[in-house]
């Protein structure tokens, strides 16, 4: 597998970074984890516009799923080629109807199911093209799920957004890498099932045993590297903070 980060702010956009976006590819397959706002510009430094063959969607906040409002105008409205097929797109339950709120404006209450194949998720074992996954529900404000994605014997672990959870631990056991979410800083923001600090993602990290960490989802206003030396004051393993445009080979 190979995972690329197209976008790790979190909250909003950086002046450096879009928000949460994560391309996995293997097997020529191209499954695309969230789209945040700014994400589907920076998407086309690393793949055509209609490359992308499934998209999960952890949550419904903005700065995960707004950009699929740009992408159903590139897909709905394509005059070279004709409309696009529809692309299979997993997420909560109302993943259609949000998006369809946020656009506004779309020709008919149905239009975005016309290119998007909507899937609703919920704690279970599925295959994705080649990927065999199992998503979890989280700990925020808004139904939220982490995602582990299996190919050719390796795992990722992605968490979108999160406060300290079992089910967290359990679903990155042993992963290759895990790319977790640590919006808070310690001892500045204290608000329960919301989002992890450093410190807990690395402590999370540690309990499951994961082989390699990677910090995202860092607001603009949190300083990065207060995160990164709290995650590795809690967990010995390799651990690094999301870029974009940055590559791992799983």
């Amino acid at each position: 597998m190979k995972l690329t980060v197209v976008g790790c702010s979190g909250s909003f956009p950086s002046a450096d970074s879009a928000c949460s976006s994560y391309l996995v590819e293997a097997d020529g397959f191209r499954l695309l984890l969230d789209m945040g706002n700014g994400a589907l510009g920076e998407l086309q430094r690393h793949v055509g516009l209609y490359d992308i063959d499934a998209i999960f969607l952890s949550h419904l906040h903005a700065d995960h799923c707004i950009d699929m409002c740009a992408y159903f105008v590139a897909r709905y409205y394509r005059h070279d080629g004709g409309r696009c097929a529809p692309i299979p797109v997993y997420g909560p339950e109302g993943t259609e109807q949000r998006l369809t709120t946020a656009y506004a404006d779309t020709p008919s209450a149905s239009s975005m199911s016309e290119v998007f194949d909507f899937h609703t998720v919920k704690p279970a074992s599925f295959d994705i093209g080649p990927f065999s996954v199992r998503t979890e529900k989280m700990r925020h404000p808004v139904e939220a799920y982490a995602i582990r994605v299996e190919h050719g014997g390796k795992s990722l672990t992605y968490s979108g957004d999160t406060g300290v959870s079992g089910a967290l631990d359990e679903l990155a056991a042993d992963t290759d890498l895990f790319l977790c979410e640590a919006a808070f800083t310690a001892g500045k923001e204290n608000i329960p099932d919301l989002h992890l600090n450093g410190r807990e993602a690395g402590e999370s990290a540690r309990r499951a045993k994961a082989a390699r960490l990677v910090l995202t989802h860092i607001p603009p206003w949190t300083d990065p590297q207060v995160n990164l030396a709290d995650a590795r004051t809690a967990y010995e393993g390799p651990v690094e903070l999301a870029s974009p445009g940055r590559s791992y080979e799983i």
